[in-house]
């Protein structure tokens, strides 16, 4: 069991609150999701349970965390000290043959451990079964992963959904991942960030995720139209007030001094009507307030970039496909037109990263198209010593980044994180920028490499709207199934030999 109280989480940046007096109990056999827009603490907060020693550098802690037993975290990235170790010795201390149980529910093959592959070299999927297979030989009572479905080809994601539900381990978890979501969270942890940021809220529901999503937009809806029924009934009795009164003042005014006996009594009336109207003030205060809800916000793309469905954006071929000097397929064929939206799947390590950055390179230059270019690093297109504005500011005008500012305020962005370097944001915040970029150099052609990989759940609807809407070409890798099933329109399979037409199952 493990037992969260009173927990308050402050970032001594600028002193946003986290987490406020938050008390939370992980059952056994609870699967609890920690969901939430960019940049709301779902890290800091899992960080935070494993060891508050981790968040001190940024963040001021306070409460109580009791674990009952041992704690097995899985971080979102894996540390850089562990690339060049091979995986030999990252087993070392540990005998697989003690263990054979771990590596039969993790379907990993004993002469995996023995490698002397470094684990920088391994794919994404891979990566992370060697992580949480060294975690289960540690044999924990509770697992902590964050964003374990990061990196992960379809094969390995559906495999970490079998997992979760197999597994009899309590597990707290965070991942943008919608569908392995609605598959495995027996409790929904919502963290969000209220009025600009100022207010933080945290609700836990005991319920699947889509049980949470009606039910939250039903109570939202039902509050909603509660507070608009009250303001109606207000501005009829304030009508209806204000007339008498009018008439009243009007008979005041118009009444002769000869008439004493009935200028008492419309004062006496008027007195009345007015201790009427500071009772309808008063009512004011019991409204029920309009419902409070953090919004998921990304900016469109403008509603006149168009491609003609006849032209011919890419026709490309590549006879042999490498990198590092391996060869990872061969003869590729890929061709798109205008409007258009491709998306490609593999394996890990298949070469999806490769063959996209080789589209790039030969549609760059373009002159007749506007193509931009999302990758899986981000570090390949931000400096992230530069702040936001200072990364929009180098590329468009005054009258630009005006509107820059403001679309990074409807993206929930604050005033100081405009201003603070790209190093300290969120995967997410660093993708919204990534997407203000491409809308506002008004790109028809984008090069996408896992769009959705680091927005929230609540984000990733928004996105995939955006981009099913988008007038122009898409090529986009992607493991997100819901967002192969909603954007992409053609799909491939990436293989050692080519492109080949795929589809979901």
């Amino acid at each position: 069991m493990l037992q969260l109280r009173d927990v308050t989480l402050r970032l001594k940046r600028d002193g946003r609150t986290l987490a406020e007096r938050f008390s939370f109990t992980l059952k056994k056999g609870d699967k609890a999701v920690l969901i939430g827009e960019e940049g709301n603490g779902k890290s800091t907060l899992l960080k935070y349970v494993y060891d508050p020693r981790s968040v001190e550098d940024y963040c001021e802690g306070e409460g109580q965390v009791l674990a009952r037993g041992r704690l097995g975290y899985l971080p979102q990235s894996m540390d850089d000290a562990l690339a060049s170790l091979p995986l030999n010795a990252y087993f070392a201390s540990h005998a697989h043959y003690l263990h054979t149980d771990v590596l039969a529910q993790l379907r990993i093959d004993p002469s995996f451990l023995l490698s002397k592959q470094t684990m920088g070299s391994l794919s994404g999927g891979e990566r992370v079964k060697a992580q949480l297979c060294r975690i289960l030989m540690e044999e924990p009572d509770i697992l902590l992963l964050d964003e374990p479905t990061n990196d992960l080809d379809l094969d390995a994601l559906l495999w970490l959904e079998s997992f979760l539900q197999e597994t009899r381990l309590p597990v707290l978890y965070i991942s943008h991942d919608e569908t392995l979501i609605e598959n495995t969270a027996s409790v929904i942890i919502h963290m969000e960030q209220l009025i600009r940021k100022t207010q933080c809220r945290i609700t836990v529901s005991r319920e699947t995720y889509r049980e949470y999503l009606s039910r939250r937009r039903r109570q939202m809806d039902h509050q909603e139209q509660i507070a608009q029924k009250q303001r109606d009934d207000y501005r009829r009795q304030q009508q209806r007030w204000q007339q008498i009164y009018d008439r009243v003042d009007h008979e005041q005014r118009s009444l002769s001094r000869q008439d004493p006996h009935s200028g008492r009594l419309l004062k006496k009336k008027m007195h009345t009507v007015i201790s009427t109207g500071k009772r309808l003030e008063r009512q004011k205060e019991d409204f029920l307030e309009y419902p409070e809800e953090e919004e998921a916000i990304l900016t469109r793309f403008d509603e006149d970039i168009r491609l003609p469905a006849g032209k011919t954006v890419l026709d490309w071929s590549l006879p042999c496909l490498q990198a590092g000097g391996r060869i990872l397929a061969k003869d590729l064929h890929l061709s798109l037109s205008g409007g258009a939206t491709v998306g490609i799947i593999g394996r890990n390590g298949a070469g999806k990263t490769t063959l996209l950055r080789c589209l790039w390179e030969e549609l760059k230059q373009r002159k007749d198209i506007t193509a931009a270019y999302m990758p899986q690093d981000y570090r390949e297109v931000l400096d992230y010593r530069q702040t936001p504005v200072d990364h929009l500011a180098a590329n468009y005008t005054k009258a630009e980044i005006t509107r820059a500012r403001t679309c990074l305020g409807s993206m929930r962005f604050t005033h100081e994180e405009m201003l603070s370097p790209i190093a300290g944001l969120s995967g997410g915040q660093r993708a919204k920028l990534l997407f203000l970029d491409m809308v506002l150099q008004r790109a028809d052609v984008l090069l996408l490499d896992e769009p959705t990989r680091n927005f929230s759940p609540l984000s990733a609807p928004v996105v995939r709207r955006a981009l099913r809407d988008f007038g122009g070409a898409i090529i986009s890798i992607s493991h997100d199934r819901k967002y192969l099933e909603e954007v992409c329109e053609v799909l491939y399979v990436l293989r050692p030999a080519g492109l080949h037409p795929a589809a979901l199952d």
